[in-house]
């Protein structure tokens, strides 16, 4: 049986122990291999951020991690703008390079922005930090050869921060995958200790306490995810579906929360496919 066919655990969160709660979003635990899996993804990242057509490192901030790669596609096609995972306190842009494939293979460009990581940015500082690389790749993005609109995208985390950022205006749409978007349930897990969230951060930067965007928006999951991260995905899909909101919710089957990814980096990928859908006008 998958870990989506059991119940969510926010619907019986308060009869939960501190370990059970912990399990609840710990996706290492929650996928056999997974070590092996990020071993191999950072292989596989670094090959391809040796060879591929960049511009790396291009500076959006002063701190050390605000800087963002972009690999750029044809000039007027869109470009994809993906936000990595790691609960906003690990992981790094370069680890996840190789992802761009999916979408390069069909023309479009994508831009990798890092950000700095909790607990030396809070959750608000992080936001502000993806969307001032928005705001460069708006501003500059013709100087590095991308004229076309930006979807904005992440992962886990990374997916939490695209959907915050949906009403920036240089975005005209959004792919969010494997995202957490109640951070409340996050406090009362071993996840917290950097993020440190308080009531005001929970209450801002919770897309599903925030009024829906009305620009289109997918949503993807695993069947094979957490039950949490499978309740968050469909609760937030329903919420944009009530509000009229453009977007389809896309359940991966039999993905993980590692798995969904090849996905992305696939040309015939249901993730690439999912973020051509979002812009039927281009030119693919």
């Amino acid at each position: 049986m998958s870990a989506a066919a059991d119940p969510a655990p926010q619907a019986v969160w308060d009869t939960l122990s501190q370990a059970e709660r912990d399990a609840a979003y710990n996706n290492n635990a929650a996928v056999p291999g997974s070590a092996a899996w990020v071993a191999a993804r950072d292989l596989a990242a670094a090959e391809f951020r040796a060879t591929a057509q960049a511009h790396l490192d291009i500076p959006y901030g002063d701190g050390a991690r605000q800087k963002l790669d972009l690999y750029p596609g044809r000039g007027d096609a869109p470009c994809l703008v993906f936000i990595h995972g790691g609960y906003w306190q690990r992981n790094t842009r370069e680890a996840f390079a190789h992802y761009a494939r999916g979408l390069l293979a069909h023309g479009w460009s994508v831009a990798m922005p890092g950000y700095t990581l909790a607990p030396e940015a809070r959750l608000g500082q992080i936001g502000a930090e993806i969307g001032a690389a928005l705001d460069l790749l708006a501003r500059d993005g013709a100087s590095f050869g991308i004229t076309g609109p930006l979807v904005v995208s992440g992962w886990s985390a990374g997916a939490q921060l695209a959907v915050m950022q949906m009403d920036h205006p240089a975005v005209s749409a959004g792919l969010a995958v494997s995202g957490v978007y109640e951070l409340a349930p996050i406090r009362d897990t071993f996840l917290n200790g950097p993020l440190d969230l308080s009531d005001e951060e929970i209450a801002a930067y919770s897309p599903l306490r925030q009024a829906p965007s009305g620009k289109p928006l997918a949503i993807a999951y695993g069947t094979a995810e957490l039950p949490a991260l499978v309740h968050d995905s469909r609760a937030l899909a329903a919420q944009r579906t009530a509000a009229h909101a453009p977007g389809a919710l896309l359940p991966i089957a039999g993905a993980d929360h590692f798995s969904i990814l090849d996905d992305l980096a696939r040309p015939d990928g249901r993730l690439v496919r999912a973020a051509l859908d979002l812009m039927p006008g281009a030119v693919a």
